[in-house]
């Protein structure tokens, strides 16, 4: 897949009474909880040891390294150190298992799951980012069983501390990690909140990502945009002048991917889809109205800005070879048409993820992997909650769920991109939503068991712990 795209999260406000749950207070957090500091039982743990600790008001939070097998099918057969952080807020309050399915932040965040239950966090780098990559990198111990098995390991490392309900959660390929992880491991977690994933379960077959660029916003909109992208493929002589210096003045490279006339055409193709990824219908006024009238500046900057040309070049991928090869080998990547350019301007259309990973690492499709989780969540989903966003591309493949699902839910969110989130979604579904989610951690108020729709997070909104990292490293990538 290519440009658009990172794993994003979500927040929202109010406490609610806390009822049955009992109030949620900062004991432990200070240093103890009453028998002996949190600092030293995740320290206790066979394999754990300390990066750092830093301080937030409230919590206490730990970045730290937990000794993986490179192959859990052969744990004798090597060793990795995986990063993980915790968020401690109480060891009597719920714990949330956060991955957004690339690295792990190392600045104090809560995932909206997290302070809807106000509740601990564990987050999870993915195995194969930097710094969590086995040396020397073995690329086949790199699949969605091995990452789910990692998380299997760290939950059950940590649940003998955190003993209360458990829910995973995740945005993007986060909340695809977030649901491999409960088809591999059902047993393990309390529920399940998958913020906007994408669900490509047959590779070839990409019309439903067609369907929804001929209809998404308003027609303005698209063709405002289809007009730029079109015309910075007509004037690519002179604008791929413009790259070369940019390319030169920033020190980028393009032998991953073999040109930069490919790496050009990778970008001006990623405009449209990560507009609709990253932007509003309301960012359309931001887009040169008349685009065969624009300046080549204005046309340049209105594709650097939305797809950024440093994507494609070696310094832009290298971060993400680990998901460019599990899209190339297990979980698919979209292909689609570009019925507005004519043929004689594209001359690669979009490009597989084999051309985004150095060729000295062997890849081969496995077109079974991602049919088996989808009929999985088909009919065996219990306690899962599927977030999506009306204008996200992301979600013109979705999750669904068939006869065999219990007590889970498919909700989108009406005009929002790839950060949909809970507090997106229409009241009645934010309601319940969020009275599932209450339910499934072991904390809903004994009004919200009563009735859901008076359901509300019961953690305060914090701006800095719950600011939205929106990652646009610049490449279609969900």
């Amino acid at each position: 897949m290519r440009k658009a795209l990172r794993w994003l999260l979500a927040l929202t406000v109010l406490i609610g009474t806390l009822g049955t749950a009992g109030a949620a207070t900062a004991a432990d957090a200070t240093g103890t909880d009453g028998t002996t500091d949190i600092k030293e039982r995740l320290l206790s743990i066979p394999g754990m040891s300390l990066v750092e600790e830093k301080p937030y008001t409230g919590y206490r939070f730990f970045v730290l390294n937990y000794t993986q097998p490179v192959d859990h099918r052969r744990p004798s057969k090597g060793t990795f150190q995986q990063r993980i952080t915790v968020l401690h807020k109480d060891v009597s309050r719920p714990t949330v298992f956060f991955t957004s399915g690339y690295n792990v932040s190392t600045t104090p965040r809560r995932s909206e799951p997290t302070q809807i239950v106000d509740g601990n966090q564990v987050s999870l780098e993915y195995r194969f980012f930097t710094p969590s990559r086995p040396q020397p990198a073995d690329w086949t111990k790199l699949d969605i069983w091995q990452a789910a098995s990692d998380q299997h390991r760290v939950f059950k490392a940590l649940k003998g501390i955190y003993d209360k309900k458990w829910i995973s959660t995740g945005g993007s390929k986060g909340g695809m990690t977030a649901t491999y992880y409960e088809r591999f491991y059902p047993r393990d977690m309390d529920g399940v909140v998958a913020y906007v994933a994408p669900n490509d379960v047959v590779n070839k077959e990409d019309s439903a990502y067609d369907r929804f660029f001929a209809r998404v916003g308003t027609k303005e909109c698209r063709d405002r945009l289809n007009g730029v992208q079109r015309e910075a493929l007509v004037r690519r002589e002179p604008l791929e002048k413009k790259y070369a210096a940019f390319a030169q003045e920033n020190g980028l490279t393009f032998t991953t991917i073999g040109s930069l006339d490919k790496a050009y055409e990778a970008t001006v193709l990623d405009y449209v889809w990560g507009f609709w990824q990253y932007s509003l219908l309301s960012d359309c006024d931001q887009i040169p109205a008349d685009a065969k009238n624009a300046t080549d500046d204005d046309i340049w900057a209105s594709v650097d800005t939305i797809a950024g040309f440093s994507a494609y070049a070696d310094q832009g991928l290298s971060t993400y070879t680990p998901y460019y090869y599990q899209a190339g080998t297990q979980l698919g990547a979209p292909t689609i048409g570009f019925p507005h350019i004519e043929k004689q301007y594209i001359r690669y259309g979009y490009q597989p993820p084999r051309n985004f990973v150095p060729r000295d690492i062997p890849m081969k499709f496995q077109p079974q992997a991602m049919r088996d989780i989808d009929t999985w969540v088909r009919h065996n989903a219990r306690h899962m909650l599927f977030v999506n966003g009306q204008n996200d591309p992301w979600s013109a493949e979705p999750f669904r769920l068939g006869k065999g699902a219990k007590d889970s839910y498919v909700f989108t969110a009406p005009g929002m991109n790839h950060g949909a989130n809970v507090a997106g979604l229409v009241p009645e579904q934010k309601a319940l939503a969020t009275a599932r989610i209450l339910d499934w951690a072991g904390v809903a108020p004994s009004a919200v068991q009563a009735d859901p729709q008076t359901a509300k997070p019961l953690a305060k909104f914090d701006a800095k712990l719950d600011k939205r990292d929106v990652q646009r490293e610049m490449t279609l990538r969900p």
